[in-house]
């Protein structure tokens, strides 16, 4: 960054529900981030957070649940993740009347958007405003609508909000499933990013924990470079923190240099892997970043 560098940044899983904004809305309203690919899970679950977070029950000693407890979390609407229980009424179906709303709306125009246009869309509405239950300063979401960066969702359809879309198309609310943009027009959406991103800088590559979140985003370098054959700035750097050990296909847990032979990475390229709790370490490294 002092060199005037860029970074691109994954979340993967549910980092939104392990309350990861309240370091990163920092790092993007301070301009360290410049691009954002993360689950489906961690597009809402800034959201659900944002206005249900009183709501929300730990259970520090969730590996010790029993089936039982667990249908009993169930049966009280309370969705687990990890330690976390997110709760049905107050989060998810508080917000799903709007953003029907704005499927609708879109479906009837003929208009189609990502997945993070629509949150872009909700929050910018201001029909949540008032429901704000945690400071609005601890919202990633909030933080990069505010500084208009594209978030790259691939994966969408595993996802709390998918699964509701899919009904309300089924049901016949919405009449297309083409109301939210595809997988690969969301990668067409990332060549052009990037192409014009890295034309006067590079890019660095910082992976919060494994899965699509990192998959997906640093195959643009090799689809520029042998797909469609256009000279392509490789990624500055690769970083991630990740509690995924090598072993057999696991591509989470692939040591770096397996993604030269793909042509994601340079033998030059600086990288580095930090196997650790991403929910500690992510924080560390953020606040470091930001001279805390």
């Amino acid at each position: 960054m002092d060199k005037g560098g860029k970074m691109f940044l994954t979340l993967a899983g549910a980092m939104s529900t392990a309350e990861l904004g309240i370091s990163v809305a920092e790092l993007i309203r301070n301009d360290k981030v410049h691009g954002i690919c993360c689950t489906g899970a961690n597009l809402e679950e800034d959201v659900f957070n944002l206005v249900a977070h009183t709501h929300y029950e730990r259970i520090p000693q969730y590996r010790a649940l029993s089936a039982a407890d667990e249908v009993a979390l169930r049966d009280r609407g309370m969705n687990r993740v990890t330690d976390t229980c997110i709760p049905e009424d107050q989060a998810i179906r508080r917000i799903e009347d709007h953003v029907l709303e704005l499927w609708k709306k879109a479906d009837q125009a003929g208009e189609s958007f990502f997945p993070y246009e629509f949150m872009y869309q909700l929050l910018g509405s201001g029909v949540l405003e008032g429901s704000y239950e945690i400071d609005p300063k601890d919202s990633w979401l909030l933080a990069a609508r505010e500084k208009g960066l594209p978030i790259f969702v691939p994966g969408w359809e595993d996802s709390t909000l998918a699964n509701i879309f899919t009904s309300h198309v089924i049901s016949g609310d919405i009449s297309r499933y083409g109301v939210v943009k595809t997988g690969v027009e969301l990668m067409g959406f990332l060549v052009h990013w990037y192409k014009e991103i890295t034309a006067n800088s590079s890019l660095g590559f910082f992976q919060v924990g494994g899965g699509i979140a990192g998959d997906f985003p640093i195959c643009v370098v090799p689809l520029i470079a042998q797909d469609l054959q256009e000279e392509c700035r490789l990624w500055g750097y690769f970083a991630q923190i990740s509690d995924s050990t090598t072993s057999y296909g696991s591509y989470s847990g692939a040591v770096p240099n397996e993604k030269i032979t793909w042509g994601k990475l340079d033998s030059s390229t600086p990288s580095f892997i930090i196997e650790s709790d991403a929910t500690i370490v992510a924080p560390l490294i953020f606040n470091y970043v930001l001279g805390n």
